[in-house]
């Protein structure tokens, strides 16, 4: 991301996994990844002391243009995982966060992956990273 420099923001999110998010035979059926992946972004900015409301409200928007999920070993019902999300400081355009979403004992990681996120105001134009929020993420450094 452009317009400051920063090094690796990550935040860990629990989660339960609720039978809704299981298939028959009770393993986490493989789309809930992503929205396990949405989780652990929002509560990222929500770390920061910034919701995706926030930002919203200030006319930006951050709609996925790309996801990456590399399964590794199942989820069950009732585990308590951990989502992990990261932010990639080496992105130039736009933000990309990588994920590792990890077992009960929070070192068997269970899949990884990442999202790529254009900025668009409200218009839907595209627009370079704005202050507010690349100051806040070289802020957090300090």
């Amino acid at each position: 991301m452009r317009g400051g420099s920063f090094s690796l923001i990550t935040h860990r999110t629990p989660y339960r996994v609720i039978y809704g998010d299981t298939d028959r035979m009770g393993v986490a059926y493989h789309a809930n990844y992503l929205r396990w992946f949405e989780i652990g972004r929002s509560e990222l900015f929500r770390h920061l002391g910034l919701t995706y409301s926030e930002i919203e409200a200030r006319g930006i928007f951050l709609p996925v243009s790309e996801v990456f999920c590399k399964f590794v070993s199942s989820a069950r019902y009732d585990d308590l995982i951990a989502i992990e999300a990261t932010i990639d400081p080496a992105v130039r355009a736009g933000i990309k966060f990588d994920y590792r979403v990890l077992g009960p004992d929070g070192d068997r990681l269970l899949a990884r992956g990442c999202t790529k996120h254009a900025f668009l105001d409200a218009g839907g134009k595209v627009v370079r990273p704005p202050a507010f929020l690349t100051t806040l993420l070289v802020a957090v450094q300090d």
